[in-house]
């Protein structure tokens, strides 16, 4: 009797096992998205002697951005081919990749590097993070001004862009040029970044 009692037990009790983890919430996992190269572009603008405002991008960047929006947590890892930049005016295009200011020879590449936080509804407001440029590597946070996630409908998979900004001083990376003639070392840096999830 009391053998049949203790199976009875043990049977109610693998059932209320099995039912709470059929009906137990699924966990949320971090989705892992491939940057789309056509359609980012990292820009930036400097000050010229004080009196006008260049403004360039690169052309070449790759990476990519790892998100749990129902978590709030998520990395992303961006690589910049610093000899794709692009003034629109070619000189300058050379002299920036030359061994006065890039120095591709031996820098061919700028990396950010960082961890998304401040979700607000499943959306990032910032990336705290690292800039890496000349071989030097610096804290950089990036502000978050829009994320969006939406079905790309050609490619039947999802597609999320998203527009981030920051600033920081170019000489602290060793990129000086200027500097004795009164040229402002501060650098406004634009981030336009789509990325596709991956399969």
């Amino acid at each position: 009797m009391k053998r049949n009692v203790r199976s009875a037990f043990a049977l109610a009790g693998a059932a209320a096992l099995n039912l709470m983890a059929g009906v137990a919430p699924a966990v949320a996992a971090p989705s892992t998205y491939t940057v789309d190269a056509e359609h980012t572009y990292p820009s930036f603008e400097a000050s010229h002697m004080g009196i006008s405002m260049w403004r360039g991008k690169f052309d070449r960047s790759s990476g990519s951005v790892t998100v749990d929006r129902t978590a709030g947590t998520g990395d992303v890892d961006i690589v910049v081919d610093l000899s794709s930049i692009d003034f629109g005016h070619a000189k300058l295009n050379q002299f920036m990749v030359g061994p006065e200011f890039f120095d591709v020879a031996k820098y061919p590449q700028g990396r950010y590097h960082g961890v998304l936080a401040g979700f607000v509804k499943g959306a990032p407001t910032r990336v705290n993070g690292a800039l890496t440029l000349h071989g030097v590597t610096k804290p950089l946070v990036l502000k978050v001004k829009s994320f969006k996630c939406i079905p790309d409908p050609m490619l039947k998979r999802e597609r999320c862009g998203a527009d981030a900004f920051a600033s920081f001083q170019r000489d602290q990376f060793g990129l000086d040029a200027g500097k004795s003639y009164g040229f402002s070392m501060e650098v406004a840096l634009q981030i336009q970044v789509e990325a596709v999830k991956n399969d």
